[in-house]
């Protein structure tokens, strides 16, 4: 019969594919020196925030930064919520579209709220916008976003608040067990719509109760979820950076890499990320490295070198 193959002929094609792995190996995926873990290079994203730093003279639309980190080489974006003008379905699914054309993934969606007031109605509200926006990160098919503890609210500004290292009072009559149950019931009252979308929620260490790892270990172990994990941020560590990088890092989902080309805004952190790429390497981490550029120098030199640094280090 036409094209039916004889056994002679199926084992002489066995033979040549049995000669062939030995002269063209596939790539191990594990070997001794990685401990038995896969030796993979981390994807690169780049935050929208990256082009934009809460700069009055820079505030790009979404699009416009898919395009320029298409142009730049990264693996991915970070959408960072309130950078977008416009929710619409239609307005995301341009943007959807726009990252797949560009062959970038969306990855993260970096929100803002705070649960940490002993106003029910205040927290509520931000019960409702949390839940929204993991809604919205669905609508874009971004699978975690980064969520806030949120703070006291007792410094005068945001840059008092960065002069004083992000350490601030406590609301008189309360304390942080207050604030910290505050949080628990806010992130709870989202996990069932995080599930439902299959969006999980990285609590990252951003001031307030979770400034540190332990605060951020807290809240994961209290609520013990698998729809909360924790947003590393790797700029928003202050003191015993390293310590608490291996501290948060088995809970990692998501890891945030500042740099400061041109000096910080409101500081210059040191980082050593070939230090950082191995802290992440030994729990095995997979994930994205999203850029968040944060120095004074214009983003069409200080991003291409950041994505370098990021590149050898995590390759």
């Amino acid at each position: 019969m036409p094209g039916k193959i004889s056994r002679r002929d199926l084992l002489g094609v066995g033979a040549a594919v049995a000669a062939g792995s030995t002269l063209n190996p596939l790539p191990a995926i594990a070997d001794e020196t990685t401990g038995g873990k896969g030796n993979r290079s981390n994807a690169i994203a780049v935050s929208t925030y990256s082009y934009w730093r809460y700069r009055d003279d820079s505030k790009l639309g979404i699009e416009q930064c898919i395009d320029l980190a298409a142009d730049a080489g990264f693996d991915a974006v970070e959408i960072l919520h309130v950078q977008m003008q416009d929710e619409s379905n239609a307005a995301l699914q341009r943007i959807k579209q726009r990252a797949f054309r560009h062959g970038l993934d969306l990855c993260g969606f970096s929100t803002h709220q705070s649960f940490v007031s002993p106003d029910p109605e205040s927290r509520q509200r931000n019960v409702e916008h949390t839940i929204k926006c993991i809604e919205l990160a669905y609508a874009l098919g971004i699978p975690t976003i980064r969520v806030n503890t949120g703070r006291w609210g007792t410094s005068g500004s945001f840059d008092e608040l960065m002069a004083n290292k992000g350490i601030e009072p406590r609301l008189e009559g309360y304390t942080d067990d207050d604030g910290f149950g505050w949080v628990n019931e806010g992130l709870e009252k989202c996990l069932p719509a995080a599930e439902r979308c299959g969006v999980v929620l990285g609590l990252e260490n951003h001031w307030g109760l979770g400034r540190t790892a332990e605060g951020v270990l807290r809240v994961i172990r209290e609520i013990d979820s698998p729809w909360l994990r924790a947003t590393l941020d790797t700029g928003n560590f202050l003191e015993n950076q390293y310590e608490q990088y291996e501290q948060l890092a088995p809970e990692a989902v998501f890891v945030q890499a500042k740099t400061y080309f041109g000096g910080g805004t409101w500081y210059t952190l040191e980082i050593n990320y070939d230090k950082v790429a191995e802290i992440l390497r030994g729990v095995d981490y997979r994930g994205y490295i999203s850029l968040e550029f944060e120095g004074k120098e214009k983003h069409e030199t200080a991003i291409p070198k950041s994505l370098a640094l990021l590149r050898e280090a995590f390759a």
